[in-house]
């Protein structure tokens, strides 16, 4: 599933499975690459392009887009998540042209 979430966390669109957990899951998120944002801007590592969470149950890949919103891609573990990091480029540029 995929979901694109504003700065407050909360679901703006969403494609696949559409329960309340993904959209927890998509909030949760959004705090840990806020958090891993700032780290990258307070240590002067550059800004943080996209965040890679693999879980026993799932992989997920986050991009940041510009004005604070951001979106999830979210899969089954060993579902060529390589790939799916190297389009979400691509999606967020897309994406960030929309806004």
């Amino acid at each position: 599933g995929a979901l694109l979430l504003d700065s407050e966390g909360e679901v703006v669109v969403q494609a696949g499975a559409g329960d309340f957990r993904h959209r927890l899951i998509g909030a949760y998120q959004g705090i840990a690459l806020a958090i891993a944002r700032r780290i990258g801007t307070r240590h002067g590592v550059g800004a943080v392009e996209s965040l890679t969470c693999r879980y026993s149950g799932a992989a997920l890949v986050l991009r940041p887009l510009k004005d604070g919103y951001y979106f999830i891609l979210a899969m089954a573990p060993g579902g060529g998540l390589s790939d799916a990091v190297r389009r979400s480029e691509s999606t967020r540029r897309r994406i960030d042209q929309e806004l």
